[in-house]
């Protein structure tokens, strides 16, 4: 069973004590958030913060807000070493280029479907309406508006594969 980051009755060093080199002390700021188990954790943290700006850190919060806080620095450490130049900011640049890539994608398939529905409409009126509905009065007036009922606009879809994607054409 483990407690504040060490084993009961055998006091093992906190992953940052460890890498530290020093005695984990039974007040350690570190054990809590860097278990010995997970060492390349506090690596990365100590890499990016080192360890004394990341214990003022942990020191000055209240003790309900180090976690989050050693979260944030943990996600922001492992960033920056995956990107040194860009850190967190080249993963949220990465998933807004995502975003922008899906919307889209997302227009282009809601652009289709009225395609399709005024596609649908059109052929529908164009076969005029079933004998016996209210459309079909028999006035001359109801012929002339079933032959004018034409799309408003006319589109087809060509396929450029090449691009990975559909393109409209008018």
């Amino acid at each position: 069973m483990k407690e504040g980051g060490r084993k009961q009755g055998a006091p093992s060093p906190c992953a940052a004590c460890k890498l530290l080199r020093r005695r984990c002390a039974q007040d350690c700021v570190f054990a809590p958030y860097f278990p010995a188990d997970e060492p390349q954790k506090f690596a990365n943290v100590h890499k990016v913060f080192g360890a004394s700006n990341v214990n003022k850190m942990l020191q000055e919060l209240p003790v309900h807000q180090r976690g989050d806080a050693v979260s944030s620095m943990v996600y922001e450490a492992n960033a920056r070493v995956r990107d040194p130049v860009y850190g967190c900011v080249g993963a949220i640049s990465s998933l807004q280029q995502q975003i922008d890539v899906l919307q889209t994608q997302l227009a282009l398939a809601q652009a289709e479907v009225v395609h399709l529905r005024v596609r649908q409409t059109a052929t529908l009126s164009n076969h005029g309406p079933a004998p016996g509905s209210p459309n079909n009065s028999g006035s001359p007036s109801s012929g002339l508006m079933a032959t004018q009922m034409k799309p408003i606009f006319d589109m087809e879809m060509v396929d450029h594969t090449s691009f990975g994607e559909s393109m409209w054409s008018c």
